[in-house]
Order: C-alpha cells, then structure tokens, then sequence
C-alpha cells in the first residue's frame, strides 16, 4: 500500500515544495493539495465535517501553482488534487491546467475531482448547487474530448463547444487517472461511471466506516462493469493507526494519506517521521 500527505497550503504553512521534498525523501507516494476559491461570508450549507470552517478553508493557496512548485522540486512523488472543484471551474481552462501541470510533472499528476458542499461559493462562480452533479459530468467528459482529441468538440447542457484545437495533451495516456471523492454512495457512483477511482469520504452525514464501503464500492464496479481491481482507492485525512492501515492494505486499499496541519516544518517532520515508522510496519 502506498502513503500520501494533503495541506492546505497558506501564506504561514510549510510551502510545497519544501514539504513535497521531505515526502519524497521519506518515500511517500503522493503529496495533495484542496480547494477553495473564496468563502462567502453568507453560510447557505454547514461545514460537511461538522462544526466551524477552519480558517484554513480561507486562506488556501491555488492547489495548481502549489502542487507545480511540488513537481518541480521533485522527482518520483506524485502531485494530486484532493480535490478540485470541478463543477464550479471552466472545462476548458481546467483542461490545459490538467495537461500542462502533467507535463511539468513528466506524467506525474493525479486528477482528484470533487462537485462541492459550499452552496454560496459555487454560486458565486455561476454554478447552481442543484444542477453541480451533472455540471461536473460534462465538465470531466469535455475534458477528456479536449485532451485525447486533436479536434474536441461537446454539446451537453451545461458544457458546448464546436470542434476546437488545443495543447499540450497529458504525458499519461489517455488522460491523468480521475478520482472522485465524496460520501458513499453517490460518489461511489459517480466514480463507477466516469472516473478510475475513487476517494472515499467520512462525514457528519455519512458515519458508516469505509472498511465496510469498500467491498460495496467492489460490488458495485463488478455489477457496472467495471474491473473493481482496476479502479484505484485512495483514502485521505487517516490518523497513523496502524491497526487500521493494515486493514486497508488487505482490503486492497492503494494509498492511505493524511491531512496534515497548516504548520511550519518544525510541527509538521516529526509528524512525518511518525508515518515513515507505520510505513515500514505496514509494508516491511
């Protein structure tokens, strides 16, 4: 099973690149980074994790220009979203944003994409929080026309263009690997029919422990047909318990991360290195 850390990267954080040298060098696989535009100071929708919105929800930096710092001051580590919020951005822009942070990285970025909890946010963005699920369908399904084609072209009801030419293409072939994160089930099925894995996500209103999701996610890919051994499984925002990442390893988990606090190095290493002791003993 590989590890990976996510942060939201501040003005007052251990920058990216500094924190994806230290990941790398301890062997972790991936680094990730989330995102919020802006946050609206109306409240339409509670924080899904319950309790108030920490400050770092305010302050993060655009996880694009963080995680191309991170590519480019490494060298095998791998650079995620976690996740973009796709129902509130541009198909097209986002598109070369893919392909281009891909071919910085030299086909090491990871495309992990979320619809979005923040009503006022994305609706500041012209993205109406009823219609954001099938808005982010066709914003992934342009995407992909967009960068497997030398001439997309997509008409749905949100997304519509004629045929049109644009690069770079991504170095991973067909495109990045998508992961949809969010609550069971309806993430689930949004990863089943349009993306190559899944990140699932605990919430207030979703309580029920992901051990017992991920053999359902399994049945689901199976009875949709998909390869369930196909589709990745990447589970964020883990304490470093050890009882519990040998479970996901048997489970067939592919990474375990953590979330890390918006700190400098001198709080954040030890946690790392704490990690790197629960690597070993997870994976030998």
């Amino acid at each position: 099973m590989k590890f990976g850390a996510a942060m939201f990267f501040t003005d007052y954080s251990m920058g990216p690149a500094e924190l994806a040298v230290e990941l790398e060098q301890r062997g972790f696989d991936i680094i990730w980074a989330p995102e919020h535009s802006h946050i609206p100071v109306s409240r339409k929708t509670p924080f899904v994790l319950g309790g108030d919105l920490p400050k770092r929800y305010y302050d993060v930096m655009d996880p694009f220009v963080t995680l191309t710092a991170a590519a480019a001051a490494t060298k095998t580590i791998r650079v995620g979203t976690g996740v973009c919020l796709i129902a509130q951005r541009d198909p097209i822009q986002t598109a070369k944003l893919v392909a281009s942070i891909d071919q910085v990285s030299g086909g090491r970025f990871v495309f992990g994409v979320g619809n979005g909890w923040n009503q006022d946010e994305m609706e500041n963005h012209g993205t109406a929080y009823a219609t954001r699920h099938k808005r982010a369908r066709e914003n992934i399904e342009a995407m992909k026309e967009i960068w497997t084609k030398s001439k997309a072209e997509y008409h749905g009801e949100f997304v519509n263009f004629d045929p049109m030419m644009t690069w770079p293409k991504p170095v991973q072939k067909p495109h990045p690997p998508i992961l949809v994160g969010g609550a069971y089930p309806y993430s689930a099925r949004r990863a089943v029919r349009y993306a190559d894995g899944w990140m699932p996500q605990v919430t207030k209103g979703n309580p029920t422990p992901l051990t017992e999701l991920i053999p359902l996610f399994r049945q689901m890919c199976t009875e949709a047909g998909r390869d369930p051994a196909k589709m990745d499984i990447s589970i964020g925002g883990q304490a470093p318990d050890l009882d519990l990442a040998k479970r996901y390893r048997d489970l067939g988990v592919n990474t375990m991360s953590t979330s890390l606090p918006s700190e400098k190095r001198d709080t954040i290493l030890p946690m790392l290195d704490k990690w790197v002791a629960l690597m070993r003993a997870v994976n030998g």
